[in-house]
This record gives C-alpha cells, structure tokens and sequence, in this order.
C-alpha cells in the first residue's frame, strides 16, 4: 500500500546493529527507507549494514556513543551528508540493568551510567535529529518522526531494577512533551514499550529454566517477542499512515501485560 512506501524517507536508527533496532531497521529498509545505523561497535555495524543488502532502501553506518554529544553531532553530519536528509530518528540505544542487586546498594557509578546511556543518549539524538526537522520545517518541509524504545519496566514495579525503570519512565514523558511541542512542525513524537523480546540483552536470563517457567505462561501468545516482530510499528510509525497518531506509548508484548 502507497501509505506506508517509505520511498525518498531517511531514518537513523541508534543501536541499530543488533536486536530490536536491527529488526526495526531491516523493515524500514525493505519498505523503501534509507537507513542509517548508529552503533558503537563497527564490525557489529558493517554486519548489520550487510543483512539489509537488497532492500529497497540504501544502507550505511555510523560509528557513534549517544552518550556523547559530539559524537552524536558528527554521526548526524555525516548521515545528512550522505542522505541529504534525516526524516526519522528510532532511538533504540540503550542498556540493561540486571535487577540483582538492591536499591540501597545501587551506586551512584551505576545511576549515572544508566542514565547516560538510556535517557541521556535518547536526549542527544532526538535533540540532533528535532534540530534538522525543524529547520527544514521552516523552509516549507514539515515532516518528523521520533521514536524512542522504551520498556514494559516504565510501567511496572521492577525491583531491584529501579534505574533502568527509571529511565524508561522519563523517556515516555519526554516523547509526550516533544509531541506537543514539536506538532506544528509536522513533527511526531511516540515510544515503543518491548515486553519480553530475544536479544544480546535479554540472552542470559532467557536461558534461566526457572525464568522461562515462570514467564512463558503469562504471554498469552506463548512466545518471547523476536527483533522481527517490531518491523511493523517501525513502518508505521515512519509513514504517512501514522501522521496524526502522536504522544503515545505502543506495548509491543505479546499479550503480558494484559494477562
């Protein structure tokens, strides 16, 4: 269907070379969007860049650490370089907590570097990316779309993980405040909220007998969610169809939260 063709579109994709932003990216790519992955590891970059090798949309890579804004900038340059333009931003980037150990022992090391990552590294992208939009908003070409991953973690109790929870909250807040501020630009700003999905992060929990025993019945489709099963939010959330679909939060679980 021509409204969800992503032909001419170009969006950037952090922490695209692996899991959730490599299955969003691959889907982007097949419906025509030119892709630029934005990952630390440059081997895992130039794999990922390879997956999407006959798709619709071109594919490139960029070297980047969204918790570092300069790298941030010099990825957004030369993404515009290539592209000429940078229509979607998927901020996909981000790290897990573990939820082994307790809040009173949390160090104030490993508070401040969950939040680099997973909500300063939204921040640093969305800011680059909103930037670009909205300059060219103003030459007469309102279109946006920010994307965010958030997690099932904003929205339940997660002991013993309350800074990863934590991050994810305040990324649903801000999605809805770039919602409102961003509209006029033709700007869209919404998250993505994976229950429980197979990935390098997920990996050594998901090989736990006791852990799968004791989730696996409470997903109503009786599946952990894969890479692939984000495609389709990804294009939509990119094309015309999402236009005037914006401040929101899209569980993606499989069922679990609603079970």
């Amino acid at each position: 269907m021509s409204i969800f063709d992503l032909s001419g579109r170009v969006a950037v994709v952090t922490g695209g070379n692996g899991g959730i932003g490599l299955g969003m990216a691959q889907a982007l790519a097949a419906a025509g969007c030119n892709v630029s992955i934005w990952g630390r590891n440059p081997d895992k970059n130039k794999a990922a860049v390879q997956s999407l090798a006959g798709a619709r949309g071109k594919a490139e890579a960029q070297v980047c650490d969204v918790t570092d804004p300069a790298s941030v900038k010099a990825a957004m340059e030369a993404t515009l370089k290539t592209f000429g333009r940078v229509d979607g931003c998927f901020a996909n980037a981000g790290i897990g907590g573990g939820g082994r150990q307790a809040f009173i022992d949390r160090t104030e090391e490993q508070w401040r570097t969950m939040f680099a990552t997973n909500l300063d590294g939204v921040f640093h992208a969305f800011q680059a990316a909103a930037r670009h939009m909205t300059e060219r908003a103003a030459n007469g070409d309102p279109f946006g779309r920010l994307v965010a991953t958030s997690s099932l973690a904003s929205i339940f109790g997660t002991a013993r993980n309350e800074h990863y929870a934590a991050t994810k909250a305040a990324i649903n807040a801000l999605v809805r405040a770039l919602a409102v501020e961003l509209a006029r630009n033709g700007v869209t700003a919404n998250a993505i909220l994976p229950g429980w999905i197979k990935s390098d992060m997920t990996a050594g929990i998901m090989g736990n007998d006791k852990f799968v025993a004791n989730v696996m019945p409470r997903i109503p489709v009786r599946r952990f969610g894969e890479p692939e099963d984000f495609g389709g939010i990804a294009v939509y959330l990119m094309s015309k169809a999402s236009s005037y679909h914006t401040a929101d939060t899209f569980v993606i679980d499989g069922g679990y939260t609603a079970f």
